[in-house]
Order: C-alpha cells, then sequence, then structure tokens
C-alpha cells in the first residue's frame, strides 16, 4: 500500500485497518460464553441461538454482528485488491454497522443467552476474550477506516460519543415499553414489550398525570408569553434608549443575575404563604415574571446590532417608541424571539426544585417534574418505575418536536447576539 496514491485516500492507515479488522474476525472464533456454557465461540453461540425454539427477537444483534465483522473483512480485501474511494467508503458504512451491533450486544447478550437456554443468569463480567477483543477491535478497525476515508477527526470522534448518549434515551424508551414491573431487572433489553405503561399512566387514580401535564403546560405557556415580553421590552429600551442610571441600572441586574435563583427560594415560600398563594401553579407563574427581566443580555445584544439608523428615519416620520418597538423592532428579531420563547417555555418546563418547594403534598397542583419524581420515591418505585419511564417519553415528545422545528431559529438568535 506504500506505492499506491489514491486522491481522497490517505492509504498510510490502510493496513491498521486491516490488521484491526482480521483480529475483529478471529475474536470470533475464540471463547464468547462463560466457561459454565462450555466456552462456546461466537460462531457457535449465534448456530446455538438460531436453532433454539425459544430465541428472543434481539437476537439478530449477534447475528448481524458475526455477519457484519465476516462482511467487513472481506470488503477490506477487495478495497485492498481494487483500492478505490467508493469501495473504501463502502467498508467505513459496513463497520460503522458491525460496531453497532457489536455495541448493542453488550445489552443484548444476556436476554439473548438465557432466553435462548445457552446460558442460564449470563453476566457481562463472565463473558469470554473474544467478546471483549472483538468490542474493542470494532471500534479500533473504525477509526483507521475512517482515517484511510479521510474523515474528519471530529466526525470520529462525534460518532463514537453519538453512540454513547444514544443509549440513554435507548433505555428510557425501552424501560416505557417494558413489560416486566420493578425498579431492577438486571437486562436491558425487555423480554416482552407493551404499551400499558402508557395506557396506566393516564388511567390511573392515584397518579393524575394528565392534570400535571396540563398544570405544566398553563405554567409553560402562560411564563413563556409573559417572560417573552418582559424581556423584549426590557433588551428594547436598554440597548435603544439612553437615560440616566441606565448603566448601574444594567450593572445591578447582572450583579443580582450571578447570584443562583434557589438562594431565595424560603423567602419567595414565606412572601407567598402570606399572601395566600403557596401550593398554587399562578405564583409560579408571578415568580418566573418578576424576575425575567434578568435574562435581558442576549436579546439586547441581538438588538445591539440592528442598525440605529432605521429608529430615526422612523422617528423622523413621526413614530413613537411603541410604534417602533412593535413595527420595525419585532418583525426584524424573529430569531431572537423564537430563541427567548423555546429558552423560556424550556425552562418552566422543566422546573423541578422551586414547584417542589412550593406545592409541598398538593398533589394536584404538582408539575411533570415533580410528580415524576414522587413516583420515583422507595416506597413506589417498584410499583410506578414503567410508569415514571413513559411518563419521561411522553414530557419528551413535544419538546423534541419543538426544537427540532425551532432550531434553526434557535441557532441564528444565538449567533445574531454576539455579531459586532
Amino acid at each position: 500500500m506504500r506505492n499506491k496514491t489514491v486522491i481522497g485516500l490517505n492509504l498510510e492507515h490502510f493496513l491498521k485497518a486491516l490488521i484491526a479488522i482480521v483480529i475483529g474476525f478471529i475474536s470470533l472464533l475464540l471463547p464468547f460464553t462463560s466457561k459454565e456454557a462450555g466456552r462456546k465461540n461466537m460462531v457457535s453461540t449465534a448456530a446455538s441461538v438460531l436453532s433454539a425454539e425459544h430465541a428472543p427477537v434481539i437476537s439478530f444483534f449477534l447475528y448481524l454482528a458475526v455477519v457484519l465483522t465476516v462482511v467487513s473483512l472481506l470488503v477490506g480485501i477487495a478495497s485492498y485488491i481494487w483500492t478505490s474511494v467508493k469501495i473504501v467508503r463502502c467498508w467505513m458504512y459496513v463497520q460503522i454497522c458491525a460496531t453497532f451491533f457489536w455495541t448493542m450486544l453488550l445489552f443484548a447478550a444476556k436476554v439473548i443467552l438465557d432466553e435462548s437456554g445457552v446460558e442460564s443468569n449470563f453476566l457481562l463480567k463472565n463473558a469470554g476474550v473474544g467478546f471483549w477483543l472483538g468490542l474493542i477491535a470494532a471500534y479500533v478497525s473504525l477509526v483507521f477506516i475512517m482515517k484511510v476515508a479521510e474523515v474528519n477527526v471530529g466526525y470520529i470522534i462525534l460518532t463514537i460519543l453519538g453512540v454513547i448518549w444514544m443509549f440513554p434515551i435507548l433505555w428510557i424508551l425501552l424501560t416505557a415499553l417494558r413489560a416486566e414491573q420493578g425498579y431492577y431487572v438486571g437486562y436491558f433489553f425487555p423480554k416482552h414489550l407493551t404499551l400499558k405503561n402508557f395506557y396506566d399512566l393516564f388511567h390511573n387514580t392515584a397518579v393524575p398525570f394528565g392534570k400535571w401535564w396540563l398544570n405544566t403546560m398553563i405554567v409553560a405557556v402562560c411564563g413563556c408569553v409573559l417572560n417573552t415580553l418582559i424581556v423584549l421590552g426590557t433588551a428594547f429600551v436598554l440597548s435603544r434608549t439612553r437615560f440616566s442610571g441606565r448603566k448601574p441600572f444594567m450593572n445591578i441586574l447582572m450583579i443580582i443575575g450571578m447570584f443562583p435563583g434557589f438562594m431565595s427560594m424560603v423567602a419567595l415560600y414565606n412572601i407567598l404563604k402570606g399572601l395566600g398563594m403557596n401550593q398554587s401553579i399562578g405564583a409560579l407563574i408571578v415568580v418566573g415574571a418578576a424576575g425575567a427581566a434578568m435574562g435581558y443580555h442576549i436579546t439586547k445584544g441581538f438588538f445591539d446590532t440592528i442598525p440605529k439608523a432605521i429608529d430615526e428615519a422612523a422617528i423622523i416620520d413621526g413614530a413613537s417608541r411603541l410604534q417602533i418597538f412593535t413595527r420595525i423592532t419585532i418583525p426584524l428579531s424573529k430569531s431572537i424571539i423564537v430563541y427567548q420563547v423555546l429558552g423560556t417555555f424550556l425552562g418552566a418546563w422543566s422546573d423541578y426544585i422551586f414547584p417542589r418547594l412550593l406545592f409541598g403534598d398538593r398533589q394536584s397542583s404538582y408539575t411533570v417534574a415533580v410528580g415524576l419524581f414522587w413516583m420515583t420515591d422507595f416506597r413506589r418505585i417498584d410499583s410506578y418505575y414503567t410508569q415514571f419511564a413513559a411518563g419521561a417519553v411522553v414530557i419528551a415528545v413535544p419538546i423534541v418536536i419543538l426544537f427540532i422545528w425551532l432550531q434553526r431559529f434557535y441557532v441564528e438568535g444565538l449567533s445574531g447576539s454576539v455579531k459586532g
């Protein structure tokens, strides 16, 4: 390979990638199961699972890990003989898939081996050298193949991190679909899937999740509207006007904003209790709106990028400050408004500390964050854990949809706020 030169490929790492792939193939022939199960290699284990009467559905993780490792070796040999960008790219995609299924075996091996009867009470600490060698070789070969394909190092790191970050999301989703009740079950993939947890979440009289969701939506929407209007107004005044005490006022807001909000929670609770507003969702809206002005910095930074000549021209035409704000500044600030709306909504939607202090034991006023934490109390966690996971999925869906929909404006708002 040293004498070859192919535009678009870095062949210095080709031999390393091929050696790693060969090691991964050899790992298929080394012990995969524990000593009690006869130290079977991965190929014979896959054959045993395939012939079992009650092999679980997720057994395809094992099959594909074996098949794709072999395919990756064959494609690697082909790319050695007929070196081209297309073949190396194909090799990289095959290895990405192989690495994914090797990784999934970390979580699926116990269910596959236990359910198929190949081994009972399988634990990863008892896995043979073939499994660990194959897993390491899969990642090492993927890194070298991506280097051969001249993929940016950042993409290599992001690919590995993306696989790691995926597992908490996959875990909570699988737990929400798990038919087996209880907090700890000892395996990652459920033996049986069901939607009953979602049904019970909304039909369990002891857990008024629908009420909690409605409370959270009211607080988030109302707080979002009020906070956004207050922040926009504050940022406009501090950005487009000059008055006595402006800078000291901005410095005071900045200094107060440096102190964590929970420092004043006890005082706020006593004030609200004296006003008779404790244990009500209205108190959350009022408290959020009262401190909203301190979050003006990013919005003001965006308003500073709008040329002041536009305001001056409007004043010459007889426009008032309010008309400039509503008819000129706001239409030109769609991205920062979306950023502010999204950030405020997410903050209210996921807030836990102050609502937990405020509501106490009044369950009917709980928000979803407080309610879901209530379900994980040690006295209830075994009974409600799968419903808790279902609730986590339910509250995440609208946030994910909203964020994906508004993501472009969100990024524009952040980038626009630091111009100049």
